[in-house]
C-alpha cells in the first residue's frame, strides 16, 4: 500500500520532533501508539523509542521485544532507534546514576542526548508509561528541562490512581517538582472526560484493519503467529485481550500532540501527590497542564486514516 500525501522529507522544517517512552508489552494501546506516530511521519519526526518496565509487561526485555516487533511492523526498525530503559523505579535507581552501567542508562543517555539536539522548537517527549527514564534523564542532565516539553498520558486527576502512575509515584514526584513543561493526558477509566473514553470495538479492529501498513517480512507475535501487516498484528492483540472494546489510551497523547483541538487544555497549579491522593497547592508558582474532553470521533478517524495512508520517514542512506 502506497501513500499520496507529500514525501515526509519535504516536511522537515514543519515536523514536531517526538520521542516516545512506552511500556510496550503490557497490553495493547502503546503498540497503536507506536504505529500511530510512525504512521504520521509527515507530521512527526519520531526520533525514537525507549522503552521501561511496569508490573505487567514481563521484564524489560519483554518491553524491548514487543516494541521492536511493532516497529518492524511498520518497517522503520532500521531507521527509528530503539533503546532498554529502566527495569526498576525512581527511587531505587536515583542514587546510582555514577555508575557506569546504571538501570536505564542506555535509554536515558539517549533522550538526553535527543533534548540536547539544537532545534526551533522544543524536542516533545511522549511517556506513555511510568516516568522513571524521564525523571533519571532530568537528573542527570537538569539543563535539558528548558529544551523538552512532556505529553504524559497518565493519572486520573483529579481522581487517586492509574496504572502508569502508580507504577513509579516518586518519579512523578521528579517531574512535577522540575521547571520542565509538563502535562497530564488524563485517562479516568470509568468517566466520559478521560482518553478511556476514545476506545475501539473488537468488531471494528477485525473490519477495518486486515492488511493495513506496509508488507514486511513476517514477525512473530507476541501470543504466537507470524504477520507482514501491522493491522494483522492489531487485530491479534484485540482478539487476545477478549474485550468487546478497548481504549486506546495512549493514541490520545499522540493525538493531542498533532492537533490539540482533539482535547481540551487547562493550565492548574501543580499539584502533589501525598498518600495516593492529589493535593492541591494554589499557590504553587509552578503551572502544568491537564488535557481532558477529546473528540473521540475525531481522533479515531484520524486513527484508521492513518492505518490506510500511511507516512513512513525516509531510509537512512
Amino acid at each position: 500500500m502506497t501513500n499520496s500525501k507529500p514525501n515526509a522529507a519535504d516536511l522537515s522544517n514543519q515536523r514536531t520532533s517526538i520521542l516516545i517512552d512506552s511500556d510496550a508489552n503490557n497490553e495493547l494501546d502503546d503498540q497503536h501508539a507506536i504505529a500511530y506516530a510512525t504512521f504520521n511521519s509527515g507530521v512527526f519526526n519520531l526520533t525514537g523509542v525507549t522503552v521501561n518496565n511496569t508490573p505487567l509487561g514481563n521484564g524489560i526485555q519483554g518491553q524491548y521485544d514487543e516494541a521492536k516487533r511493532v516497529l518492524q511492523l511498520c518497517d522503520v526498525f532500521d531507521r527509528i532507534p530503539l533503546f532498554k530503559g529502566a527495569e526498576k523505579n525512581y527511587e531505587e535507581i536515583k542514587d546510582t546514576l555514577t555508575n557506569s552501567n546504571y538501570d536505564g542508562k542506555q535509554a536515558v543517555d539517549f533522550i538526553v542526548s535527543q533534548a540536547r539536539e539544537p532545534r526551533d522548537t522544543k524536542l516533545t517527549l511522549i511517556p506513555i508509561g511510568k516516568l522513571t527514564n524521564i525523571a533519571l534523564a532530568l537528573d542527570v542532565a537538569p539543563d535539558i528541562q528548558e529544551n523538552i516539553r512532556v505529553v504524559w498520558l497518565g493519572s486520573n486527576y483529579p481522581n487517586p490512581g492509574e496504572y502508569n502512575l502508580k507504577a513509579d509515584v516518586p518519579s512523578l514526584t521528579r517531574v512535577l517538582e522540575s521547571e520542565v513543561s509538563f502535562e497530564m493526558v488524563t485517562v479516568r477509566y470509568v468517566l466520559p472526560t478521560g482518553s478511556a473514553a476514545v476506545a475501539v470495538s473488537t468488531d471494528d479492529i477485525k473490519r477495518k484493519m486486515p492488511g493495513l501498513g506496509p508488507a514486511v517480512p513476517a514477525v512473530e507475535g507476541r501470543h504466537g503467529g507470524s504477520f507482514s501487516h501491522f493491522g494483522d498484528y492489531s487485530i491479534s492483540l484485540f482478539s487476545e485481550m477478549d474485550f468487546p472494546r478497548r481504549p486506546l489510551f495512549d493514541v490520545v497523547a499522540v493525538a493531542v500532540v498533532k492537533n490539540p483541538n482533539w482535547g481540551k487544555r487547562v493550565s492548574i497549579p501543580a499539584p502533589r501527590m501525598e498518600n495516593d491522593e492529589w493535593i492541591e497547592q494554589e499557590d504553587s508558582p509552578r503551572e502544568i497542564s491537564i488535557w481532558e474532553n477529546f473528540d473521540k470521533d475525531a481522533i479515531l478517524n484520524d486513527f484508521f486514516e492513518s492505518m490506510t495512508h500511511y507516512e513512513l520517514p525516509e531510509p537512512i542512506a
